[in-house]
């Protein structure tokens, strides 16, 4: 009998932009509650308050002539480059993203061609059994990415699948809102490839969707001040206690599944790659995960974070925080052959979805 085909990380790339925004830089800004009224707090308070919550001290933006395809064709191309990979022997390239190309002051999405068509034109591949498309899934599109990836390569469809999860969240964000502060723009690419190697590879996935109660915890709505001059654009607004309350809830349970679809033990965990949403709320999630076990604690140094110099850009956060733990780009951060990770994600829909993988 020949062996399962698993599905093995072959390649990873990222692209950070070069725009450095402080959270300084808001010092100035105007935000406005919900009710349409001026906050009167000070704005030092409310960004050492933002920055103690979130954990998140500084983000990326992207150049005013940059977009996400183009961030996307940038995380493809260091995969390939990094691996050595022949891109004309990709099977698909899946790209997660939720808002299209923007362009810088613009406010509206561009979606034709995809995204993924654009980044097979870019990287100027001639094979036409390469399937290029795109996937909005909230945050955790680049997870279901790899998802879908896994099921493609262990059907016998696909040999070789590049995802790639991209955003230009800061042209999307209410600057009137102090949930602006936040998100970032970035992107992050895997190359998953079949293999006969069944120790390593994706072992279990789990993924849900809630809505009766859930689904309008994100959504695209005017901007908080009341005579805004782009008052008819709409922009990315969020339940912040809601979500947080949500993620906490159902995250851990998903990632219980996960794990025991793996039929893997929690002690064999070596690192927990989570969505770089809210820092305050991560570690909630992590240390509700591992008391579903009992521990007390999770261990030390087992979750990786990159949100307090990256902020959250959405897709990109999970494959860009691999690429640089497997590039040893992070202090007292390294996965060596024989680890197991668990990927776990949380966004709009609301959906969630978790990975197990054995290097």
């Amino acid at each position: 009998m020949g062996s399962k085909i698993s599905s093995i990380i072959t390649g990873t790339g990222k692209y950070i932009p070069n725009k450095l925004i402080k959270n300084s830089d808001f010092i100035n800004h105007a935000f406005y509650e919900k009710d349409g009224t001026i906050a009167k707090r000070n704005m030092f308070d409310v960004i050492q308050k933002f920055q103690a919550i979130t954990d998140i001290e500084e983000r990326r933006y992207a150049e005013d002539d940059q977009n996400a395809s183009e961030l996307a064709y940038l995380a493809a191309k260091d995969a390939l480059e990094s691996a050595n990979e022949d891109k004309e022997k990709l099977d698909y390239i899946i790209v997660a993203h939720n808002f299209g190309d923007v362009n810088h002051g613009d406010n509206r999405t561009d979606m034709v061609p995809t995204l993924a068509s654009r980044v097979k034109y870019k990287l100027g591949i001639e094979n036409p059994d390469c399937v290029a498309y795109d996937l909005p899934f909230g945050c955790p599109g680049w997870l279901q990415g790899m998802i879908q990836a896994d099921y493609f390569i262990k059907s016998g469809d696909a040999k070789k699948v590049m995802v790639i999860g991209s955003e230009t969240l800061s042209r999307v964000i209410d600057p009137h809102d102090k949930d602006s502060m936040i998100y970032s723009d970035g992107a992050g690419a895997t190359i998953l490839s079949a293999s006969k190697d069944n120790g390593a590879g994706i072992l279990s996935h789990k993924s849900q969707t809630h809505t009766l109660n859930q689904a309008w915890f994100l959504k695209m709505e005017g901007s908080s001040k009341p005579d805004y001059e782009s008052k008819e654009d709409l922009y990315l607004k969020m339940d912040g206690r809601k979500v947080y309350e949500y993620g906490l809830t159902h995250v851990p349970l998903v990632m219980k599944t996960t794990v025991e679809k793996a039929g893997i033990l929690p002690e064999k965990i070596k690192k927990v790659f989570v969505h770089q949403a809210n820092g305050k709320m991560d570690d909630a999630i992590l240390k509700r995960f591992f008391k579903l076990y009992d521990y007390d604690c999770p261990p030390e140094n087992i979750m990786p974070m990159s949100i307090s110099k990256l902020g959250n850009s959405s897709v990109a956060t999970i494959p860009t925080l691999l690429d640089m733990v497997l590039k040893e780009e992070m202090e007292n951060q390294t996965v060596k052959i024989g680890d197991v990770v668990i990927f776990a994600s949380v966004g709009a829909g609301m959906n969630i979805n978790a990975m197990i993988y054995r290097f």
